[in-house]
């Protein structure tokens, strides 16, 4: 069955760095395209980062711009987000997102991993 199973967050201080990653399985990876949303706390879930299914195009929201960068490894089916400068207000569940890149209509998402920026 399809899976997309993200890790890397956890609690970090702000003006710091992690690197969330998310495996997808059971599905063509390769013809997805791939994105990173977040949730925070009484928020509506947002669109943090995308990539096309061969990583030719990135795009990413304009709170995260300079600080965040979305790649992805078609040969290990795996999207990363590198995240650095961590401010507070991104502290949230990151989620990824996968899509069919003809067929926006299929798609899947991950769990979610927490990312708490905090001193």
């Amino acid at each position: 069955q399809v899976q997309l199973v993200e890790s890397g967050g956890g609690l970090v201080q702000p003006g710091g760095s992690l690197r969330l990653s998310c495996a997808g399985s059971g599905f063509t990876f390769s013809t997805y395209v791939m994105s990173w949303y977040r949730q925070a706390p009484g928020k509506e879930r947002e669109l943090v980062a995308g990539i096309t299914q061969n990583g030719g195009r990135t795009n990413y929201a304009d709170s995260v711009l300079g600080r965040f960068t979305i790649s992805r490894d078609n040969a290990k089916n795996t999207v990363y987000l590198q995240m650095n400068s961590l401010k507070p207000e991104d502290t949230a569940v990151y989620y990824c997102n996968a899509v069919l890149f003809y067929n926006r209509g299929v798609n899947y998402w991950g769990q979610g991993t927490q990312v708490t920026v905090s001193s």
